[in-house]
């Protein structure tokens, strides 16, 4: 988790878009959206499977073309 220290002169907006940045510079949001929804092994596999044959079908098209 990051932290920041802001000083008393500075507004809680400086010290809010500071903090923004840490997180992002983190890379806890790309994290959170990554993990929003569980998807299971099934799925994956069955996603990667389904792009193998789309990249099958068109390579097989493209040379089929030539």
């Amino acid at each position: 988790m990051p932290s920041i220290k802001i000083k008393e002169t500075e507004s809680f907006d400086v010290g809010l878009r500071k903090f923004r940045r840490a997180c992002e510079r983190a890379g806890i949001i790309t994290e959170i959206r990554k993990r929003e929804f569980m998807k299971s092994q099934q799925r994956k596999e069955k996603k990667s499977c389904c792009c193998s044959e789309r990249n099958y079908k068109r390579v097989m098209k493209d040379s089929f073309a030539k």
